[in-house]
């Protein structure tokens, strides 16, 4: 049986008030955190600048691996904001949730939702497609993206293309997906009516804490594989292959 939902009609559209509220906290966190970590920056960085800066290096490293220093220059930035959103956003529901007596859950994570991980997939195929326009032009970019390496791969090419965005999206939300619902399963369990209900619950909390730890583990090479695979759109559409 499907969990509860809150929605609301806007303009002959549903929105879901779940994947709004946690968007939007995931965000915050976000802000909020660079805002503390980048506040009074020095020569002689602190403990704070030093965690902003591995992570920024770290997606820097990611992108340099894989296009142009133009590229690379121009795409860090997204890759660093992409990546700490996704990892937030990854991690958010397996650390945090909220659900009130109507049984729905009005904080979870954002990249359960495969709404919003599509979004974030079109997000990233949009920038890759127009730096594959702005490195060839037009007609270089539609030559390499649908006619290479010959004419008569364009229906292939073109389900290539459907598929980047499939790869990108639903692998994100199957991950984030599956961890939750097993972490939900077995937390329920703990809480099974019968006579053997201690002795499940002493069996079923170690299972919890671990898949719990297993799932951030997840939640993080999720996030790095989402960067990773956009950063490759991108060359790819750019003829760096």
């Amino acid at each position: 049986m499907d969990d509860p939902t809150a929605t609301f009609k806007f303009l002959g559209l549903t929105f879901d008030w779940t994947t709004i509220i946690s968007t939007l906290l995931a965000m915050a966190i976000v802000i909020i955190v660079s805002i503390v970590l980048t506040r009074k920056l020095s020569v002689k960085p602190n403990k704070r600048q030093n965690a902003i800066e591995y992570l920024l290096d770290f997606t820097n490293g990611i992108v340099n691996g894989q296009l142009t220093k133009k590229q690379a220059r121009q795409f860090g930035l997204f890759a660093f904001t992409l990546f700490f959103f996704v990892i937030v956003s990854n991690e958010m529901g397996l650390l945090i949730q909220f659900k009130l007596g109507d049984g729905v859950t009005y904080i979870k994570s954002p990249t359960a939702d495969p709404i919003v991980t599509m979004t974030l997939a079109i997000m990233s195929l949009m920038v890759a497609h127009g730096m594959g326009v702005q490195e060839l032009g037009f007609k270089g970019y539609i030559k390499n993206m649908f006619f290479t390496p010959y004419s008569w791969m364009l229906p292939l090419n073109i389900i290539e293309q459907l598929a980047n965005f499939l790869t990108l999206s639903l692998r994100l939300f199957g991950n984030i997906f599956a961890g939750e619902m097993l972490l939900t399963l077995v937390a329920n369990s703990l809480a099974w009516p019968g006579h053997f209900n201690g002795l499940w619950s002493v069996l079923a909390l170690p299972i919890e804490m671990v898949w719990q730890g297993f799932s951030l583990f997840i939640g993080g090479i999720q996030a790095y594989v989402f960067v990773i695979l956009t950063g490759v759109f991108i060359s790819q559409l750019s003829g760096n292959e």
